[in-house]
């Protein structure tokens, strides 16, 4: 669905990252975690190709939709300087999302960097259904971290810096290997080498990975996302397959 939604607010909230909150009826369709917006950037033609972001969080009652984006490129960096009131064009829920479903009472929630965001509604919904969360977060320094209290209002959360400058100092996978086995369950979203290292660690544990790329249509028709698979086609497209899999479906 297509719809021009309103900006509630816009904040810097960490290096670089961006929250932005907007309203519209197209939240009433939003309910699996996971999945993502395709944006346009304003109405110029500089910027032809609409911005996929993940959702981070949806509040249907009140028809709001949080996302959380990196401003690094010319299009993102135009998105920065929307302000409350602005109209944005979106297209939306896109993707198929996580399987809220399969956890049976603890999940294991990994996320890096700008792959952090879509962890958050697929906790809240977890949490609602009475699974227990833990959650380990990987950013590169401190001036980097954002969403760790929303993090641990929801379970128990542990926070990895490359630099060492808050928390662990590492990756994520070093967190992992000193928790104990309590989770059935992972979901993770993050860079690729993330996710290979975090299934190479969890060998056994049945898991579910949502991959970032970058997207052309967003609906299947460009080829501009496609990943190597396990399949009869022997790939498949991230904007429409995915951008969730389940641990091994891909050949990363």
């Amino acid at each position: 669905m297509q719809e021009k939604m309103t900006v509630v607010s816009h904040n810097l909230i960490a290096r670089n990252i961006y929250e932005l909150v907007m309203h519209g009826d197209i939240t009433r369709n939003m309910k699996t975690p996971g999945q993502f917006v395709h944006i346009r950037v304003g109405d110029s033609s500089e910027f032809m190709l609409r911005r996929p972001i993940s959702i981070c969080e949806v509040n249907i009652e009140e028809e709001t939709l949080t996302c959380l984006y990196r401003a690094d490129g010319k299009g993102t960096k135009a998105l920065s300087k929307s302000k409350a009131g602005d109209q944005i064009d979106i297209l939306a829920p896109l993707g198929n999302g996580f399987p809220v479903e399969a956890a049976k009472e603890t999940a294991l929630l990994i996320g890096g960097g700008i792959g952090v965001p879509p962890l958050y509604e697929l906790s809240k919904q977890l949490n609602a259904r009475g699974i227990r969360t833990i959650h380990v977060l990987g950013f590169n320094s401190k001036e980097d971290i954002f969403y760790a209290d929303k993090f641990a209002a929801l379970g128990e959360t542990h926070i990895a810096t490359a630099d060492g400058s808050y928390g662990t100092k590492g990756f994520v996978t070093d967190i992992i290997k000193t928790l104990p086995k309590t989770y059935d369950t992972f979901y993770t979203c993050g860079p690729i080498v993330m996710i290979k290292a975090i299934q190479e660690t969890l060998p056994d544990t049945e898991g579910y990975v949502s991959l970032e790329e970058r997207m052309g249509c967003g609906i299947g028709a460009c080829y501009a996302c496609v990943c190597k698979a396990d399949n009869d086609h022997g790939y498949v497209k991230i904007c429409t397959d995915g951008p969730v899999f389940k641990k091994g479906e891909l050949e990363l």
